[in-house]
Order: C-alpha cells, then structure tokens, then sequence
C-alpha cells in the first residue's frame, strides 16, 4: 500500500536531489526521509531512487510514480477537505496564488466577503505570474491560482486539465506622462507611440508587447523593464517613456504624472480563477470561486 506521506517525500527527493535537502524542505531528518523512501520502495516492489555522485536519480518507476504523485495528493487533500466540511469537524482551508495586480485589486475584496460569509475559512495568499503559478497549482501547491491569458495567445489548450472559472476581460491601456502631446487624446493607434522610449512589465506582458507593436509595424526600443507596476507608473510620470498595461495594473497604483489613453488596436487578456477538477467539489475552495467571480462583477 502507498502512503500519502511517502508520496511527499519522494516527491520532495525528487525536488531537490538529496534526502538531506529533502528533510530541510519537510522539516525531518535526513535518516527518516532515508527509512521512509526504503518503505515506500518495500510497498511498491521497485527501486525508486538510484545514487547519481551526490545526488540521488528517479529510476523509470520513480518517476512513473512522481508523476502521478501531485494529482494523487490533491485529491486527497480534497477529500480530506470534502469531508470535514461536511462532518463539520474543522473549518475549510484554501492556499491561493495570485498575480500581483489581482491580488491588490480583486483578491481583498473577495477575501474580505469571505471571511464575512464564512468567518472560520483560512486562506494564505501568495503571489506568482504565470506560467510558474498555474504548474504551482497542478503540483499540489496551491487550491486555487488567480491569472491570466492574451487573448489569441498562442497555447489555449493549456488549461484543458483545470477547471477555468473566468472573472472578467482586462483591456490594455497606453500610459503617457501627462506633458506628453497625446496624454489628451481620445484614442491612441500603437504606431503612433513607435519613435518612443518603451518601458516593459512583466515577462510575459513585455512579450505581449512586442507582439503588437510588431503587428504594427516595429519593434519597440525598451530602455526599462521592470515586474513591478508601481516602478513602471512612476518611469512614465517622471517623462522617461511610456507603457502599454493592464487596466486593471493600472487601477492597483495611483498614475501621479502620467495618463491613461485608450489602445487602437484593442488588446485584451483573459483574468481567470483556476483550480484542480477535484478540489472544485471542496467547500470553501468552492466559496473562494465564488467570491472572486462577485469581485469581479462576473
């Protein structure tokens, strides 16, 4: 029989290389993660792990079973979950993830509705962009991930395992500093910002960018970049470029010395609330949904 938690430990050797690194990762000791793989190897019949120099090697079994591993322990997480809502033993539990401008944005007032709704539900947040918060999720790191998608970027597929919950469809905006010629314009066409000095986001909002301006015709000189919006506002306020972002980035800051102008063409990205099939059926996972749909006027 495989237990759950020499599923952990195998997946946390895996992780990190060495039944040391391992044990710091879990809080044990490197001789118990050592008896505990020995174990796990017993139940299964097989060698899991095979000494490469200093590190340790997933055999063909081993990583058959780490595979498997995340959805396994996800799904017992939600019936753990399940059942004690149901039972009413314990208070429901959720981790989310966000990207930075949802989690200043939409995330605090959903959190706030659902502590008021559900006053005994623990949630943890922490911020990640996609694509590293969305694997965090299929790893079993997290119940729920807060992000989003270009639309008609290309790998549309890639959510086909997850239960998508949409929230809403951010437009981008251009950003200008306030003196600029075109800070009072109605519209601005992206080719009209072309001879400018550019100043970037995130990574895959930078892609992004050099995607459309290509599209119009050429290629942006980028003289800053930076994943924080504030950093990004305050460069345009100061007259050292302008940006192309998020609407909803540019409502977590106050754009002092820089304006909003609307976008031609229109660019939009998808803002989604994703989790695992089986951790939809959980409770207060189910709630955080919710609230987030709510916050987002969806």
């Amino acid at each position: 029989m495989i237990e759950a938690r020499h599923l952990r430990v195998l997946r946390a050797v895996a992780a990190t290389g060495s039944f040391s690194a391992a044990g710091r990762e879990l809080g044990c000791t490197q001789p118990a993660v050592s008896q505990q793989m020995k174990a796990l190897e017993a139940s299964v019949g097989t060698p899991l792990l095979v000494r490469a120099g200093r590190e340790m090697r997933l055999t063909q079994a081993g990583e058959a079973l780490v595979r498997h591993a995340s959805g396994i322990l996800a799904g017992l997480t939600a019936a753990e979950e399940e059942v004690a809502a149901i039972a009413g033993l314990r208070a429901g539990r959720v981790r989310l993830v966000s990207f930075p401008s949802g989690s200043s944005t939409l995330v605090p007032t959903a959190l706030a509705a659902l502590r008021a709704a559900h006053p005994g539900t623990r949630v943890s947040l922490e911020e990640a962009e996609p694509p590293a918060s969305v694997e965090r999720l299929r790893e079993g790191d997290c119940d729920v991930t807060l992000t989003f998608r270009y639309e008609g970027a290309a790998g549309a597929e890639e959510w086909d395992d997850l239960v998508v919950r949409p929230l809403l469809s951010d437009r981008l905006v251009a950003l200008v500093p306030e003196r600029h010629p075109l800070a009072r314009a109605g519209s601005v066409a992206i080719g009209e910002l072309a001879g400018e000095s550019w100043i970037a986001g995130c990574p895959r909002c930078r892609g992004q960018l050099v995607e459309v301006c290509e599209a119009a015709g050429f290629a942006p000189r980028i003289d800053f970049a930076t994943d924080d919006y504030p950093a990004v506002v305050g460069l345009v306020g100061a007259g050292l470029g302008v940006a192309v972002l998020p609407q909803l980035a540019v409502d977590s800051v106050r754009p002092r010395g820089a304006r909003t102008v609307r976008l031609e063409p229109v660019v939009r990205r998808e803002i989604v609330a994703l989790t695992l099939p089986d951790l939809a059926q959980v409770p207060a996972v189910a709630a955080t949904l919710d609230e987030l749909a709510r916050a987002a006027g969806a």
